[in-house]
C-alpha cells in the first residue's frame, strides 16, 4: 500500500488522501475547534515553535497545525490530485 505524502511544512508531512479541510487559523469556530482538540489529545502541532499560519482538518479526527500558509497547502494539494490522476 502506498501513500501520497502532502508537505505541511519544514519537514512534515500528513497523509493527502486522510485530509478533509485546510482552513485559516483566524477564527473564533477555529480557535474552539483547535481548543477541544487539545483537551481530547487529538492536536498535533507542527509549527515548530514558528507563527500558526493554517489547520487540517483529517478524516480520522485530527487536527493538524502548519505554519504554512493555507493557500500554499491548498496549491500543493492540488498539483498532488492532478499529478495522481496523470499517472
Amino acid at each position: 500500500m502506498t501513500y501520497t505524502l502532502l508537505n505541511i511544512g519544514y519537514g512534515s508531512n500528513v497523509v493527502a488522501d486522510e485530509v478533509i479541510a485546510i482552513v485559516a487559523p483566524n477564527s473564533a469556530p477555529m480557535r474552539r475547534l483547535r481548543d477541544e482538540a487539545k483537551d481530547e489529545k487529538r492536536l498535533i502541532d507542527a509549527t515548530h515553535g514558528r507563527k500558526l499560519r493554517s489547520i487540517i482538518i483529517m478524516k480520522n479526527n485530527h487536527i493538524v497545525l502548519s505554519a504554512t500558509q493555507t493557500d500554499t497547502l491548498s496549491q500543493r494539494y492540488t498539483l498532488l490530485n492532478e499529478n495522481e490522476k496523470s499517472a
